[in-house]
């Protein structure tokens, strides 16, 4: 069967090169600016050229795709011959990508159905992978859209932070709140909530966050086959101890690992570890 149906996001799904290869999935990037020097997140900079710039404590800021990019991406996909697009990007209340797409599909040569996933990392990564999986099988744009809204929607994420720094120059936490926080050694754990990154609970130690972390994605799991993926910007050592931690617990559930880019790195920092936990069925 003939797939009729585009799938387009960005580069804050995090999606694995190859499994976007595979499932024909373009990921639009995102554009991160070092100093005064702008880079296509995930093409012309590492994850750990931006780690180290985070260290470095340089000016790190991101820059939504502009409308022209998404354009083109959507006019490529007219030329492989497919006759509409399903274009999913991160929660429009953390990034104005979701707004370069909707500029962009006015123009589009073919229909553009334009999705705020209300989410971010894996958890819109996996739900590309299942539009891309019904697309395969016929599905029509309509059937499409609402199979990626409806997993983003089910699908959990959790973040560790290793320091509240970035999150306050980030203007996610007060000033105040990250001194005191950073002075008693909290480790944040943070997750997606409504569109937006809220905290959860605060632990004493590295350790205790990552087992904290393992149990909230298997306590989200309900004791049921997910698929998970555990995403890290410099803080692989950690991941995969959590990565261990979730096999030992699921061991009939799909993990796959992933890199946090810059858009979600700059407002975690290095060390950061995020759990994405996406119901099969939902």
């Amino acid at each position: 069967m003939t797939r009729t149906v585009a799938i387009v996001t960005d580069s804050t799904s995090y999606l694995p090169t190859e499994l976007a290869a595979e499932n024909d999935i373009v990921k639009v990037p995102v554009a991160v600016i070092i100093g005064d020097k702008p880079y296509n997140e995930g093409i012309d900079i590492s994850t750990a050229e931006v780690a180290q710039a985070l260290r470095e404590w340089r000016p790190v800021t991101t820059s939504r795709p502009t409308p022209a990019q998404m354009l083109k991406a959507y006019e490529e996909a007219a030329a492989k011959g497919y006759t509409s697009v399903v274009s999913v990007h991160l929660s429009s209340s953390l990034s104005g990508t979701y707004d370069s797409a909707r500029i962009a599909a006015t123009e589009s040569p073919i229909p553009v159905t334009v999705v705020d996933s209300r989410t971010i990392a894996m958890a819109m990564g996996f739900a590309c992978l299942s539009g891309a999986e019904v697309a395969n099988n016929g599905a029509t744009t309509e059937e499409v859209a609402r199979v990626i809204e409806g997993r983003a929607l089910a699908s959990s994420v959790f973040f560790y932070v290793d320091t509240l720094e970035y999150l306050r120059r980030g203007g996610r936490v007060s000033a105040f709140s990250a001194a005191i926080g950073n002075m008693l050694r909290v480790k944040p754990i943070l997750y997606m909530k409504d569109g937006i990154v809220e905290f959860l609970e605060k632990t004493r130690t590295a350790t205790k966050a990552t087992q904290r972390i393992a149990d909230l994605a298997l306590e989200a799991a309900g004791g049921q086959p997910v698929d998970f993926s555990v995403q890290q910007l410099d803080a692989a050592e950690r991941a995969n101890a959590l990565e261990a931690l979730l096999k030992q617990a699921s061991p009939d559930s799909n993990i796959i690992p992933s890199e946090i880019g810059a858009v979600v790195g700059t407002h975690g920092g290095p060390g950061l570890c995020a759990v994405v936990v996406a119901p099969r069925s939902w």
